[in-house]
């Protein structure tokens, strides 16, 4: 893996990111708002979750 390959992946996990809030603002407070209500363990759950989701998915689109 380059360089150039990590800044490409940070980009588009800012264009990703950035979405949602220019799209539906309201939708992304609301959202906001539930997330903040998750007990610690959720969060430490869903985050582990996405994790694993996205090491898989690399794996498979890396081809290893």
């Amino acid at each position: 893996m380059e360089w150039t390959d990590l800044f490409a992946a940070f980009a588009l996990y800012l264009i990703i990111e950035g979405l949602l809030p220019f799209a539906s603002p309201r939708s992304w407070k609301q959202s906001i708002e539930l997330v903040a209500q998750l007990s610690e363990r959720q969060l430490r759950v869903c985050g582990l979750v996405s994790m694993l989701v996205g090491a898989v998915l690399l794996a498979f689109v890396r081809g290893r």
